[in-house]
């Protein structure tokens, strides 16, 4: 997923006056302000009230789902390979926003993590802010090398606290100090 399929899609859902947030590695590329490596897709969060509407606007540019975990997630894809990664969110009147997990389980992010701004190919685009995107990066599955990295650049750009399971640890050999 290039930087420019990137902005068709915020277009797309600006135009249709859906609110969207940058979310993975598009959102911290977003947030250092570069494309510092290749994304397979992109992961965005909506307002839950939206999710419905969404399959419908990404159609009209050719996208069409490829998995359901849940009414509120969902991926899509065109015919060129550029998929959609769809996290539905429920905002309370204090902007607070709860995803609901496949298992049924609350996962609650406070007002602030809705913050964040970014830039894709020098366009301003809304994101997770960092320290967000470090709690989700740091629950949930096995971190890869491209998500170390990823937090590394936040953590060096932004002072973010990583937690333990986002840390490079020190090979330590045995009998070593």
């Amino acid at each position: 997923m290039r930087a420019a399929d990137v902005l068709r899609v915020v277009e797309l859902f600006e135009r249709a006056l859906i609110d969207v947030w940058l979310d993975g590695g598009w959102g911290v590329d977003a947030l250092l302000g570069e494309e510092t490596r290749p994304h397979r897709d992109l992961d965005v969060i909506v307002r839950a009230s939206d999710a419905g509407r969404v399959g419908e606007v990404l159609a009209s540019a050719g996208f069409r789902e490829q998995s359901r975990a849940s009414e509120r997630n969902f991926v899509l894809a065109d015919a060129r390979g550029c998929e959609i990664d769809v996290h539905a969110i429920e905002f309370d009147a204090r902007g607070f926003g709860v995803f609901r997990l496949p298992d049924g389980r609350r996962w609650p992010f406070p007002s602030a993590a809705f913050l964040g701004l970014g830039l894709v190919a020098g366009r301003r685009v809304r994101c997770l802010s960092a320290e967000a995107q470090v709690q989700c990066h740091g629950q949930g599955y096995a971190p890869t090398e491209k998500d170390l990295c990823d937090m590394e650049r936040l953590q060096a750009r932004f002072g973010v606290v990583l937690p333990l399971s986002l840390c490079r640890q020190e090979q330590r050999t045995p009998g070593g100090a």
